[in-house]
Parts: structure tokens; C-alpha cells; sequence
């Protein structure tokens, strides 16, 4: 068994190797499962460490092996806690519904480690191998039960709500977990408690967690960037071309030069595709360019701004805002003539300290009868849905999925209709985001 524990231990060192060292975003769910390969690092060498002592009570004092033992069974109540926090935030993620039971399970967890430190130790020694039993041994069995029929509840309880692929991956996980631990509650002598955690880590790993599964979406998600920027609407640069035609023969006077510098503007920001984050305040130099050329071609549009000076600085998506801003005006202001106010603002989360929310209101015409019910399901459902290279759902279904990616599954893209009128979208962006090569 021990050479099981060392086999064991060298794939997880690999496997650990390569997610550490692997570009990722580090999001809860991806925290949650950092600490927990941590600590199955941990696990492991305590696994085989008591799989020797306690095969070797004549040479081992029983003191060292009750150590080894409490430190042991501690770590692997650890482990199916941090599984259950792994498939809680999974499903939250899923879902959007809070985490009923966290609270329950961190009780469990503070009791379960004390009982580990408290409850004296007793070894059963028998012809075929020594194991551990009694009321100490049976804290491991009682929370493995405990976290798996929590992490069971989830699954069941959000069946229909949680992406396929991932549902099945928890199942298969619980059930391999579920046939070990029967396996060695019937064979005690085995000692392969460690190979049900190892495998639904790997599990995990391979079909969640996957550094390579992750840059092939990132490289996706920049692929639909530069797609999105090479379909700027056609009719915009008509229409502007054609106003700066018209103008120049009715008036060589200054407005001209300046719809003209502010035309090369836009293109000279709209081409920096290199990037996947830019500072705000480049982001926002490009709407400004953008909405200037907007507001000469329909005078009695007006764009204000309401921007937080000391988010300047902060890195957002590259190109996230355009998007939005061009559905405000074709779905809404269009609908009234292009009369009305369009206005941008850039604030600090009161709920999400670490992130901020861009907003982009408009006093259009609102929603027509049931498509904010078809825009709430695309959003909330944004990994579910096929790449899209045409139709009028391809900005906000690219911009929901390049937040969901770059700044982490907790933000994201959706909208609110104004008591007054018109449609608001909400966008929640992380502060901390660092650019990457």
C-alpha cells in the first residue's frame, strides 16, 4: 500500500506542477480548488506515513503513531470539505443561489477536527494488516458521509439548472468517492481511503480544472474579440462618411477636420486588438470618439459621463463598452428618433469591494413584450450557448462571456429597465485584474 501512497503522490505533484505554473484566473471556484490540492499534498505524505506506522506498532511508539494518525484523519476531513466547497461554488456559479449550507458544514468541520484531537486513538491488529478503529477512525467515516450527501443534495436539488458536462463529472466523482469508502469500510486493511480523494481530484482536474481546456477557451473568447471588432456596423461608417461628405460640400469650416480626426481616432483605438486589457480611461477615449461622431450625426442626442477619476487607471476588458453602448442606440434611442440622453458612469461596488460597475443608461423606448425574458435567458446562460457570428444578440452574448472569463464567474453583464423609461445595462468588473502575455 505504501508504494500505492508514493505512486499517488508523484502524479498529484505533477498535476499541481502544471495547474500552479498554467495563466488562469484565479475566481473562487479556482481558489477553492488551489487550497484543496494543497492540502491533498499534505494528505498524502500523511497517508503513507501512517500506513507504515501502523503496520509496525512494535517499533513505532503508539505515541508518534497517534500523532501521525490525528494529523492524518484531520487533513482528510479537510479534503471532503474542501470537495464540498468545490461543488457548493460550482453549483452557486450554476445556479446564482447562495450556499444554504456553508454554515452547517463549517460547524461539522470545527467539530469533526476537534473530535480528532480529543477522542483517544485504538489500533486493530490483525493477521492480515493493522488499521486504525473505534470512535477516532469513525470520524473519518461519519465526514465523508456527512460532506457527500451534502455535495449528493446539490447535485439532485439543481439537476436541471447545472451545465451537463458538469453534473456528470460530480456524479462519477461522488460515486467513485461512495464505492471507495464502502470498500474500505468492509475491508479496513486495504488503508486506500486516499485513492477515492486522489481520483476526484483528478477528476476535477481533467474536466474543470484543465489549464489547456482553459487557454483553448480564452483563446476562443479572443478569437470572438477580434471577430467582433472586425463586424464595427458597415452602415455607422457609411452614414458618418456620408455626413462628412455632405458637410465639406456645404462648408470648408472646422467641424469637418474635427469629425474627421475624431473618425481616425475611433479607428486607431478600435484596432488594438493585441490586448486583451486596457486601462479604463482608453477604453473610455474610444466611446468618446465613437459617441462624438454619434451626437454630430443626430444633434439631439446627448452622452454624459459620470466616471470615477480614481478607476482611470483600472484595467478592464479591451473594447467592452462599444458594444453596449451600440445596442443602446439601435434597440432604444433609435425607436425615438435618436432623442434622448445616453449616459455613461464608472463606480465602485458597494457590495463587491473588489470591483466596480460601468453602467450605460438610456431613455429609449425600453424593452419590447418579452425580450428581456430572451436577453436575462442568453446572459444567464452564456456557456451554454453556441459562438454567434451574426445576429443581434453577438455583442452582449461576446462581452458576457469575456468578463465571465477574464474577471471571474462572480461578474458579469445583465440589465434593468428605468421606472422613467429606457433600459440600463449593468456591467460588474473586477479592480484587480493584471495584463498577461
Amino acid at each position: 500500500m505504501l508504494r500505492m501512497e508514493i505512486a499517488l503522490f508523484l502524479i498529484l505533484t505533477l498535476i499541481s506542477f502544471v495547474y500552479f505554473s498554467a495563466e488562469k484566473k484565479f475566481s473562487p471556484l479556482h481558489k477553492t480548488f488551489s487550497i484543496l490540492l494543497i492540502v491533498m499534498m499534505i494528505h498524502l505524505p500523511l497517508d503513507g506515513l501512517t500506513v507504515y506506522t501502523v503496520n509496525h506498532l512494535e517499533s513505532v511508539p503508539v505515541f508518534w503513531n497517534d500523532i501521525f494518525h490525528r494529523f492524518f484523519i484531520g487533513s482528510l476531513v479537510l479534503v471532503v470539505y474542501l470537495f464540498y466547497q468545490y461543488i457548493a461554488i460550482l453549483v452557486e456559479e450554476e445556479t446564482g443561489k447562495r450556499r444554504y449550507f456553508d454554515f452547517t458544514a463549517k460547524i461539522f468541520l470545527v467539530i469533526a477536527e476537534l473530535g480528532v484531537l480529543i477522542i483517544p486513538v485504538h489500533y486493530a491488529v490483525t493477521a492480515k494488516g493493522n488499521y486504525s478503529d473505534g470512535y477516532h477512525a469513525n470520524i473519518c467515516y461519519v465526514s465523508v458521509a456527512f460532506y457527500l450527501f451534502l455535495c449528493a443534495w446539490l447535485l439532485i436539488a439543481n439537476w436541471k439548472q447545472i451545465d451537463r458536462k458538469r453534473k456528470l463529472v460530480i456524479g462519477w466523482a461522488l460515486l467513485i468517492e461512495v464505492c471507495i469508502s464502502v470498500l474500505q469500510a468492509f475491508h479496513p486493511t486495504w488503508l486506500i481511503s486516499s485513492m477515492g480523494m486522489e481520483l476526484m481530484t483528478l477528476s476535477f482536474y481533467l474536466t474543470l480544472e484543465n489549464p489547456e481546456l482553459l487557454r483553448a477557451e480564452l483563446t476562443e473568447q479572443k478569437m470572438s474579440m477580434l471577430y467582433l471588432k472586425s463586424q464595427v456596423n458597415p452602415h455607422f461608417l457609411y452614414n458618418t462618411l456620408d455626413t462628412i461628405r455632405i458637410q465639406a460640400q456645404l462648408n470648408d469650416d472646422k467641424p469637418v477636420a474635427n469629425l474627421l480626426m475624431r473618425l481616425v481616432d475611433f479607428f486607431r483605438l478600435s484596432v488594438k486588438v493585441d490586448r486583451q486589457l486596457v486601462a479604463l480611461d482608453d477604453e473610455l477615449e474610444l466611446l468618446e470618439a465613437y459617441m462624438e461622431l454619434m451626437c454630430y450625426r443626430y444633434p439631439k442626442l446627448i452622452c454624459d459621463y459620470d466616471i470615477d477619476p480614481d478607476l482611470g487607471g483600472v484595467l478592464v476588458p479591451n473594447f467592452i463598452l462599444q458594444p453596449i453602448v451600440e445596442n443602446s442606440l439601435l434597440h432604444g434611442l433609435k425607436n425615438k428618433g435618436y432623442q434622448g440622453i445616453l449616459l455613461i458612469s464608472a463606480k465602485r461596488s458597494e457590495d463587491h469591494p473588489a470591483c466596480m460597475e460601468l453602467q450605460v443608461m438610456d431613455t429609449g423606448s425600453g424593452f419590447e413584450d418579452g425580450i428581456k425574458e430572451k436577453i436575462d435567458n442568453l446572459l444567464t446562460h452564456y456557456d451554454k450557448q453556441a459562438p454567434k457570428l451574426e445576429g443581434n444578440s453577438i455583442g452582449i452574448l461576446n462581452v458576457q462571456k469575456r468578463i465571465k472569463l477574464l474577471c471571474g464567474k462572480e461578474c458579469g453583464l445583465w440589465y434593468t429597465e428605468n421606472e422613467e423609461g429606457g433600459v440600463t445595462a449593468h456591467m460588474l468588473l473586477s479592480t484587480q485584474m493584471e495584463e498577461k502575455e
